[in-house]
């Protein structure tokens, strides 16, 4: 049983190689039947999809002049980047897309997809679409700050109103809330100064009153001592006088038993007894007080007489006049009357000309918000010159590579088929 034998063949790898190459070069119109269909599926997409556009719209800070309307009014206080800043946030803001959106309808009538609501339209615009535009953190502070958003929206929308309108309504709600807090200052601080005003006149009353009282009170008390000491001094003088009239009776009584009627001395007494020729001039010196009888009964009765019939002693004190003057000057204090007759007493406020002044400048405070400019558009809208996607070149190059990728997968894989059918034919 002497058969022929079948030895399969070697090949090395450089003949495999060009042998694969042959047998693929045999396949290249499968391969290019395959890749011409993918980049017509490619071409048919690239022509054929909805082009989306991008537009986009940039904020910058405005300049310190724009601001100074707002910080020259002394109750607010905003820097360029604080103003840049809140506009961001309100951009950002999903109440404020939504209401703009809500308030601007007819921008978003193509938006709606089949069966889709306007909300659940919005809502996906607002997720997809819209993006926020910020300096790169990783740049620090070296980047200039800025603010922006951009919207990827369909053919048929008008994206450059869309994103200009959100812009201006971004600004305007945050002017508008300046406005507002503005309005709350100024009412705050109005109610506070009408505040202090009350308050300084309820001081200013309670001062007055108090001076009036205090004043008043130190009349009396002068007075009441004024009274004191008058009465002590006719009190005093009433004493002296019954204690004269006292000496002069005793004085009377001592003069009538030694007969000295006219007033004398000690030395004409003593020589009343004796003769006297001629002329006499009598001169004595004495210094001891002459007792009160020398004066003779006559004078000392008549002396008498005056002080029992006295109605008042006033007259020999002279403190007494002098307190007869102060006490009709404390019959009416002057500065108390005047205290009492004061018309417009808000001028007598410590602090009421300040006060009056601020209050003044806040009531004619006026900043026109309507030119109030907290940032600069940089970057408005406008129409973009071609869509963002789709990207018709690229996928058309995609379409071609990813063709012939695939047809030279499939021409290989037929080429491994084709050869194992015919190894297992020559076994």
């Amino acid at each position: 049983m002497n058969g022929p034998v079948v030895r399969p063949q070697q090949f090395s790898d450089e003949v495999d190689l060009v042998a694969l190459f042959k047998d693929l070069w045999k396949q290249k119109l499968l391969v290019l039947a395959i890749t011409g269909l993918a980049t017509a599926l490619a071409a048919v997409y690239a022509f054929t999809a909805t082009p989306y556009y991008k537009v986009e719209s940039v904020l910058r800070t405005a300049s310190l002049k724009d601001l100074d309307e707002l910080n020259g009014s002394g109750l607010y206080s905003l820097t360029p980047k604080q103003a840049l800043r809140n506009v961001g946030d309100a951009l950002e803001s999903y109440s404020l897309r939504m209401k703009y959106f809500h308030e601007n309808p007819e921008l978003f009538k193509s938006l709606q997809e089949d069966g889709e609501s306007l909300d659940r339209a919005l809502e996906r615009l607002n997720r997809e679409g819209l993006a926020m535009l910020r300096p790169d953190p990783k740049k620090g502070a070296d980047a200039a700050p800025f603010q922006g958003i951009s919207l990827t929206y369909p053919e048929g929308l008008d994206g450059v109103a869309i994103v200009n309108g959100l812009i201006l309504a971004a600004i305007d709600q945050e002017r508008q809330r300046v406005q507002d807090d503005f309005d709350v200052f100024v009412s705050n601080r109005l109610t506070q100064l009408q505040s202090q005003i009350a308050t300084e006149r309820a001081r200013y009353e309670a001062d007055k009153e108090s001076r009036i009282a205090s004043l008043s009170e130190a009349d009396q008390l002068k007075k009441s001592r004024l009274q004191d000491e008058l009465r002590a001094l006719r009190q005093q003088l009433q004493v002296r006088r019954q204690n004269r009239i006292k000496q002069l009776d005793e004085a009377i009584q001592i003069a009538e038993n030694l007969g000295i009627a006219k007033p004398t001395t000690p030395s004409a007494l003593g020589d009343s007894a004796r003769e006297v020729q001629g002329s006499v001039i009598r001169t004595e010196v004495n210094n001891q007080q002459i007792p009160l009888y020398f004066m003779g009964s006559e004078t000392l009765k008549a002396e008498r007489s005056a002080l029992q019939s006295r109605r008042s002693d006033d007259f020999t004190e002279p403190r007494i006049a002098e307190i007869q003057k102060e006490l009709n000057l404390l019959a009416n204090n002057r500065q108390i009357e005047i205290l009492k007759q004061r018309d417009n007493e808000d001028l007598f406020f410590k602090n009421l000309v300040k006060l009056r002044g601020e209050q003044a400048r806040l009531e004619n405070l006026k900043v026109d918000f309507s030119r109030l400019q907290l940032v600069r558009v940089d970057q408005p809208a406008t129409a973009p010159q071609k869509p963002e996607k789709p990207r018709k070149a690229l996928i058309l190059a995609l379409g071609l590579v990813g063709g012939l990728m695939l047809g030279g997968f499939v021409a290989l894989v037929r080429v491994m088929v084709l050869r194992q059918r015919v190894g297992a034919t020559a076994v």
